[in-house]
């Protein structure tokens, strides 16, 4: 970690942020919901605006060689600032997490006890070429009351600036202060690392990203985090499993964005229909620009790639995809078991008792059966966004939406007892 000494600005601004934090925490939802309403109508407003910004964040990648999966992350079109519109509208329906009694009593004594879901506080938030991912967290902080502190990265800095001016707005329509959601880019790699040393001044981190990036927010960061995001994504093709619609279900895992944490990146089949699904499966894949990595048994039935150990461990994020034969459903769990980063997992089959037992068995934050791995989101979960998807298993775990957001305080109500 960098020794620079931290910017007395920089912490200015995150004491401002605490400081609003406590003025959103505790703000109705009619409030909140005005806030995301005036919110929606300004991302529909200033999608020229946007989209402009955005265009001289792409300029620049392409400029710097950066991956085609990254600038498809980076990039903002009119569709998909409306999706991002509607994804804040789905918000506002969404039921206000706060105040919620998640259990209660009243004890022998006569005391009063309930455990209540209050916002963390201020939310810090670190991710890579994904503006969108600014939107998603804004405004399920808002609606949760917390404050959010982003980290967008460079590479999105004009994108995040633009997007991060609209929240400022639409908070300022109902008195808030624009520090509630404040953008840290322009203090650089700096910014990060003073971020993850905040402690006391932010109560929750949450990387997005890349495995680098999260594993060094992981292992460096003083304030407490919760891991999102890495996806080696598998689905085993069963010898029960339709097999005209496993190849539908693998392409459109694959291809329908295959930049995304959620896109498979290794097939299973089972030995007693590889002959039978690799060839089509393989033809399909390569007819859509995927390089497809195969084992020795995969590639004695189609043209491949011969894969490497390194095939199995590697999320790709990008056309290419690997595909082993196995034995059967415990051999495809025990691989998936050596491999997986415990993101997503799908089995397609046509018998019950190995998809009970793939559910049972499998141990990942979103397990499937007969269905695409791209379903493990929060906007197709109904969360409206998500602030990411949980890969480890305290708090939280699989894609993350407003309950995720809240932490618990304990009320207790007396009318003057004391203890024995």
């Amino acid at each position: 970690m960098t020794s620079t000494p931290v910017d007395p600005s920089f912490t200015n601004l995150l004491e401002n942020t605490r400081d609003a934090s406590r003025v959103l925490g505790t703000q109705s939802t009619d409030v909140k919901n005005r806030v995301l309403s005036a919110l929606q109508g300004f991302l529909r407003e200033n999608t020229d605006k946007i989209v402009a910004a955005n265009a001289l964040d792409i300029e620049a990648a392409q400029a710097g060689g950066v991956a085609e999966s990254l600038q498809d992350r980076l990039r903002l079109t009119p569709e998909r600032v409306e999706g991002l519109a509607q994804s804040v509208g789905e918000i506002i329906g969404l039921p206000d997490p706060i105040g919620e009694v998640v259990r209660g009593s009243t004890l022998p004594n006569g005391l009063a006890i309930s455990q209540v879901r209050v916002p963390f506080g201020v939310v810090g938030a670190i991710y890579e070429a994904r503006p969108n991912v600014t939107v998603d967290i804004a405004a399920l902080c808002i609606k949760s009351g917390n404050a959010a502190v982003l980290r967008g990265g460079s590479l999105a800095e004009n994108s995040n600036q633009a997007l991060v001016g609209l929240i400022g707005d639409a908070l300022a329509t109902e008195g808030i202060s624009r520090d509630a959601v404040v953008t840290i880019d322009p203090f650089g790699r700096d910014g990060a690392t003073w971020l993850m040393r905040s402690r006391g001044l932010v109560d929750v981190l949450i990387p997005r990203g890349s495995h680098s990036l999260i594993q060094a927010v992981v292992t460096e960061s003083q304030v407490p985090v919760i891991e999102t995001g890495e996806g080696n994504v598998h689905i085993f093709i069963d010898d029960s499993a339709d097999l005209e619609r496993a190849v539908d279900i693998v392409e459109n895992a694959k291809v329908q964005r295959p930049s995304v944490c959620n896109a498979v990146e290794t097939v299973l089949v089972n030995q007693s229909v590889a002959k039978t699904v690799i060839p089509p499966l393989v033809e399909r894949l390569s007819g859509r620009g995927v390089t497809v990595h195969g084992c020795e048994a995969t590639a004695a039935l189609a043209d491949v790639v011969p894969a490497t150990d390194d095939d199995w461990a590697t999320e790709y994020l990008s056309l290419e995809i690997a595909i082993r034969v196995v034995a059967d459903v415990d051999e495809a769990i025990s691989h998936i078991r050596t491999y997986s980063t415990g993101h997503t997992e799908s089995i397609l089959t046509e018998s019950v008792e190995r998809s009970d037992k793939f559910l049972r068995e499998v141990d990942s934050a979103t397990v499937m059966v007969n269905a695409s791995t791209r379903f493990t989101d929060g906007g197709e979960f109904g969360f409206g966004a998500e602030v990411g998807i949980s890969t480890q298993k305290l708090h939280a775990r699989g894609p993350m939406g407003l309950p995720e957001l809240t932490s618990t305080k304990w009320l207790v109500r007396g009318s003057g007892q004391i203890r024995h």
